[in-house]
């Protein structure tokens, strides 16, 4: 799996399913991983479960991101992914910071128990061998300052054969808060650099200019960006721009940045919520799923509380259509 843009969505729970995959899809180039889904469910084939699978029309890779405690239910999982072709690369998630999963060992708490870790990142790189589909660790510094397992984590992953790890430079404590410590990104970068094993790095990448301030300043390979796209499925074109030009050699690459006006985000946010129709096969569903995009869509534009909180409450595309065209 070769990615001519070294940019990489993050799999974010109830946001980077297939709808919003398709979206980002639109605007540049990259790879985009589907929400977290548990070994587990996938080996028990919970409808859900198959459903945040799914691609969407044309997606290629098809990036699944599974999460997983037990190392025999990882290799059942992987295998039959594989046996049925429903992935092109598989993620291993090892840094979800919530509590309900990190009480369990899992997430990011579970390169702590670094025998485990090793057993879990294994079966999957072994069930996935056969068949030539990469497989790739995304993880935390540590539970918190005091317990960092990054460097042991990524060396152990890198000689068991991931083709890449990403760090995301916060601790699990940390959760979303504070500012990202790229400086861990660098560290892990001159740690594994004698492996050949490339780093990509998470963290505060609100735009093009951050990102390309990250591979500068850390010397990572690439990029995973999580929150910074949220209602702003065209970061991933200024980010395609941007690190097409680094790559190319300009250290201070200039990308014409071009809001999109507010006619612009209504169009986006309209499509947003008729691929989640098409996801869900349900629209009311859908709509509910789209109120809670209505922030981060409207985010820096004048449109006040009153019509914001109206199209919270969408209920229909046609009530949205309706509200959209007061603007």
């Amino acid at each position: 799996m070769v990615l001519n843009t070294p940019v990489v969505l993050a799999p974010m729970a109830g946001i980077t399913n297939s709808a919003f995959r398709t979206l980002c899809r639109e605007q540049g180039a990259g790879l985009f991983v589907s929400e977290m889904v548990t070994a587990r469910a996938l080996i028990e084939r919970h409808p859900e479960t198959m459903r945040l699978i799914t691609p969407g029309k044309g997606e290629t890779p098809r990036s699944v991101q599974l999460y997983a405690v037990d190392p025999n239910v990882t290799g059942l999982a992987v295998k039959l992914l594989m046996e049925e072709n429903l992935a092109d690369h598989i993620d291993l998630n090892f840094g979800c910071p919530v509590p309900k999963v990190t009480r369990r060992g899992g997430g990011s708490a579970l390169p702590f128990k670094q025998k485990l870790f090793s057993q879990i990142v294994k079966a999957a790189v072994d069930a996935a061998k056969p068949f030539g589909v990469p497989v790739t660790v995304k993880m935390r510094v540590g539970i918190d300052d005091e317990h960092k397992t990054y460097l042991e984590a990524g060396m152990s992953a890198a000689q068991i054969g991931v083709v890449w790890v990403a760090l995301h430079a916060r601790t699990a404590a940390q959760f979303y808060e504070g500012k990202s410590d790229w400086s861990t990104i660098t560290r892990l970068v001159e740690h594994l650099a004698p492996t050949g094993v490339p780093v990509l790095g998470n963290g505060d990448i609100w735009s093009a200019e951050d990102a390309v301030r990250m591979m500068e300043q850390t010397g990572v390979d690439g990029i995973v960006v999580g929150r910074g796209c949220l209602g702003r499925p065209w970061l991933f074109a200024d980010l395609e721009k941007a690190i097409a030009l680094y790559l190319a050699g300009d250290k201070s690459p200039s990308v014409d940045i071009v809001m999109p006006n507010l006619g612009e985000v209504a169009d986006a946010f309209t499509r947003h919520a008729e691929l989640l129709v098409e996801f869900f096969e349900d629209e009311g569903r859908a709509c509910r799923d789209i109120r809670k995009h209505v922030a981060w869509y409207f985010k820096g534009y004048s449109v006040g509380g009153e019509f914001r909180a109206a199209l919270a409450q969408v209920e229909s595309l046609q009530h949205m259509a309706e509200l959209l065209g007061e603007l």
